[in-house]
């Protein structure tokens, strides 16, 4: 397997820890009192939003010539680093 297969794969495996994550703060938000409700979903919004950029950036990554490739990752870990940013920001307000 070359690197980028793996950097992709481990991407994506990343991706589907995080969309646990976000089930669980979404399942908490329905759980939640009214105000704090809204709140929260709105936070889950977010969260899907950036998650979708993520799965986008991945989708970029697996299609870019050898050429672009590093550009594209380094794009990817932006969105990796600020998607991850996100999640802890949203588990620390959910608590």
């Amino acid at each position: 397997m070359s690197d980028r297969n793996a950097y992709e794969q481990k991407l994506r495996a990343k991706l589907d820890e995080l969309q646990a994550e976000v089930d669980k703060l979404k399942a908490r938000a329905r759980g939640a009192e009214a105000d704090a409700r809204i709140e929260q979903e709105k936070e889950v919004d977010r969260l899907e939003a950036k998650r979708e950029e993520m799965r986008q950036k991945l989708d970029e990554l697996r299609h870019a010539s050898d050429d672009a490739w590093d550009d594209v990752k380094a794009g990817a870990e932006r969105a990796w680093e600020s998607l991850s940013d996100s999640i802890k920001s949203a588990r620390s307000r959910f608590k």
